[in-house]
C-alpha cells in the first residue's frame, strides 16, 4: 500500500516575527509555499500534525497533499527549522511540484546485507560516507530512498554513486557534474586500535614536583 502525506493549512496575511511567535504559542507552525511559478504564500499548519508526520522518515522525501482554502497542492518539504533544545517546529518550507516538471531534491540512503557482509564478519567497520544522495526526478518517479546492497563486500571494498542502482527516470545530480564527483557511499575499513604507552608515573612525579615548587614560591611572594 502506497503511503500519502496530507497537510490541512490555513492562508494567513500576518507575517513577521512577532505574528511566528502568536502562532507557535497557539500550538501552530508557521510555513511558507514557494514554487510552481506562483507567488509564495504564507501558511499555518497543526504543530502536533506536523510533528506526527516527521515520525515517518518517509515524510522527508515524499509528495505531500497541502490542503488549504479548499484546494490540493502537490509538495515537498524543502526546509525544517526544529527548536535547538525542545521537541518544537519553528518553521516549514514547502516547494510546489508539477508533474511535468523534475524536482531537485534529497534522499535517505538504507544500508542492505551490512550483517552478512565478509568485511564485517572479518572484523572490518561500515563507514556510512553518505546518509543521503542528491537526486532529481519527475515528481511521479520520486522513490522514497535509495538502496545500498554491502553484503558481497570486503575489507577495504567501497560502493561509490555510479555503482547505485537508481529507479528509472531517477538521475544523480552529483554524477551529472563529472567523475570527479563519484563521491563513496559506504565502505570497509579496517579497525584501527591506536595503543598508548602510559607514563603515568613519571608525568605524576613531575606534576607533584611542580606543584610543590610552585607552593613554595605562593608561600614565598606572599611574605
Amino acid at each position: 500500500m502506497a503511503i500519502s502525506f496530507e497537510l490541512n493549512a490555513e492562508s494567513r496575511t500576518d507575517t513577521g516575527k512577532g505574528a511566528s511567535r502568536r502562532l507557535r504559542h497557539a500550538g501552530k507552525v508557521p510555513a511558507i509555499m514557494y514554487g510552481g511559478n506562483k507567488d509564495p504564500e504564507a501558511l499555518t499548519l497543526s504543530h502536533n500534525e506536523v510533528l506526527r508526520n516527521l515520525e515517518n522518515e518517509a515524510f522527508y522525501s515524499h509528495i505531500l497533499t497541502v490542503k488549504s482554502g479548499g484546494g490540493e497542492t502537490q509538495a515537498i518539504l524543502r526546509d525544517l527549522q526544529r527548536h535547538p533544545s525542545k521537541p518544537r517546529i519553528l518553521h516549514m518550507d514547502l516547494q510546489r511540484v508539477s508533474a511535468t516538471e523534475k524536482l531537485k531534491t534529497h534522499l535517505p540512503v538504507h544500508i542492505l546485507g551490512e550483517e552478512t557482509a565478509p568485511g564485517v564478519k572479518a572484523g572490518g567497520l561500515v563507514s556510512h560516507d553518505l546518509t543521503e544522495v542528491a537526486i532529481e526526478c519527475l515528481p511521479k518517479d520520486l522513490p522514497e530512498y535509495i538502496e545500498v546492497d554491502i553484503s558481497t563486500l570486503e575489507i577495504g571494498d567501497s560502493v561509490h554513486l555510479s555503482a547505485l542502482n537508481v529507479p528509472e527516470g531517477v538521475t544523480l545530480t552529483e554524477l551529472a557534474r563529472g567523475e570527479d564527483h563519484d563521491s563513496s557511499v559506504v565502505s570497509i575499513h579496517v579497525k584501527r586500535v591506536v595503543e598508548e604507552i602510559e607514563e603515568e608515573a613519571p608525568a605524576a612525579e613531575g606534576g607533584e614536583a611542580g606543584e610543590e615548587a610552585k607552593g613554595e614560591g605562593e608561600g614565598e611572594g606572599e611574605s
